[in-house]
């Protein structure tokens, strides 16, 4: 068994990374943050000591009770190619966004699933910034928004926030 604080290897951006955080603020578990950053340098998580850590050189990687979990989804978008990643981006967004809308009728409460926390209010959430980062009319979504918001309210989802990570470059910052 790890002794000592989980690290979490995580990128600010990463949507991957922010549900991670999220997870770890609402359970209380206090860690460290080892930011890799996904651009500098041809991607950090390319590099030797990293790539030791995670084969897969992905974000966010978590190492917790002597255990190492990872996972991410930025290498989709690097295979779209940069030409159509707005419009691939837009339409998968949507695309989901659709579906979870119409879900959202007969399940949410305060949140996606009754009045509680759950997972899917975890995944909403970054995928609401995706949504924003990539120009998708949110007023289209008008439950998806408002759980959205009432979420962003919590503090474990504040303080997880991306503008709120020591990688945040400072022109992004909260």
């Amino acid at each position: 068994m790890q002794a000592g604080k989980p690290i979490l290897y995580s990128y600010f951006r990463s949507s991957c990374s922010w549900r991670v955080r999220i997870a770890l603020a609402l359970k209380g578990i206090d860690y460290e943050t080892v930011p890799i950053n996904l651009i500098k340098d041809g991607g950090q998580q390319f590099s030797k000591d990293f790539q030791a850590l995670n084969p897969m050189k992905q974000v966010p990687t978590l190492k917790i009770d002597g255990i190492t979990i990872h996972q991410s989804n930025l290498s989709i978008l690097k295979q779209v190619g940069e030409e159509i990643q707005l419009t691939w981006a837009q339409n998968a967004i949507t695309s989901g966004f659709n579906a979870l809308e119409q879900i959202l009728q007969s399940t949410a409460g305060i949140y996606c699933v009754g009045d509680e926390v759950t997972m899917a209010d975890l995944c909403l959430v970054p995928q609401v910034a995706n949504a924003e980062r990539f120009k998708v009319d949110l007023t289209l979504y008008p439950t998806i928004s408002s759980i959205s918001k009432r979420l962003l309210v919590l503090e474990a989802f504040q303080v997880s926030h991306p503008c709120r990570q020591p990688d945040t470059p400072t022109e992004l910052r909260a």
